[in-house]
């Protein structure tokens, strides 16, 4: 389904729905196919939202965690966003974590998944090996259970990236950021519910990252699912909604007194 995509000043994004604000941040290679199951389903129940984050377009010094954290904090102040369910994927969950310690008071939630900022295995320091279309076929390949999940498109996608040096020096640059930006000493911070959905088999942040990531968040449910890589809202679409879902429901429910 095609989405019309917004802009507002700089801030280019996709806003379906109507109701309580939930917002999706992408991972590294990104991008609305990613979460195109979950806008489906999720815009009939909430206000979904998911902004373009410009991993690309800033410049090398802001290229990093943090520059993307603050761009989320300026995007959500300019658009007025309030008691926001924020929902990241792989990059895009570390970007929400470091958002929410720094600025809690516009969140609700927090959902993760395949999230860095513990520990991930990276694309190894060959990566990326630019011009060779097999070896970026099999390391997209390795982001999920199924390899058939690494459509052509979505290849030719992540292809396309790493064969601009400019491009390849900036995805190089957040994934080293992601990995010097370790979060384990403040995650005990985090006082808002949060949901970790984890892929059994994802070899990219392992499930012993999710089971650490629950240990460390003091108010955060882990749900494992199995057959499935880092990408869970994409490889297993219907149980990732129906597990959100029902997540989303209870924390609307009205607290019972006992």
């Amino acid at each position: 389904m095609q989405y019309e995509i917004k802009q507002q000043d700089k801030f280019k994004f996709l806003e379906e729905g109507d109701g309580e604000p939930l917002v999706l941040l992408h991972g590294l290679f990104g991008a609305l196919s990613n979460f195109e199951p979950l806008i489906g389903y999720f815009r009939h129940h909430n206000k979904v939202i998911v902004p373009l984050l410009p991993l690309l377009e800033m410049d090398i010094l802001h290229t990093s965690v943090g520059g993307l954290a603050k761009y989320v904090h300026r995007f959500l102040e300019a658009r007025d966003y309030k008691g926001v369910n924020l929902l990241g994927n792989s990059l895009g969950g570390h970007v929400a974590l470091v958002h929410t310690l720094k600025h809690p008071e516009r969140i609700k939630s927090l959902i993760l998944t395949g999230s860095s900022g513990l520990f991930e295995n990276g694309m190894g320091d060959s990566y990326p090996k630019r011009g060779d279309y097999e070896y970026i076929k099999k390391k997209t390949e390795l982001t999920f259970y199924d390899p058939k999940t690494a459509t052509k498109e979505l290849v030719d996608e992540v292809y396309s990236i790493t064969n601009n040096r400019i491009k390849a020096i900036k995805i190089i640059a957040l994934a080293k950021s992601a990995i010097r930006n370790n979060l384990g000493e403040e995650l005990n911070q985090i006082k808002l519910p949060t949901l970790l959905v984890w892929g059994q088999n994802d070899t990219i942040t392992p499930p012993f990252v999710a089971q650490e990531f629950h240990k460390l968040i003091p108010n955060s449910e882990l749900h494992f699912v199995d057959k499935c890589g880092h990408a869970p809202m994409m490889e297993v679409p219907e149980e990732f909604n129906a597990v959100l879902h029902k997540f989303l429901k209870k924390l609307n429910e009205p607290a019972t007194v006992g």
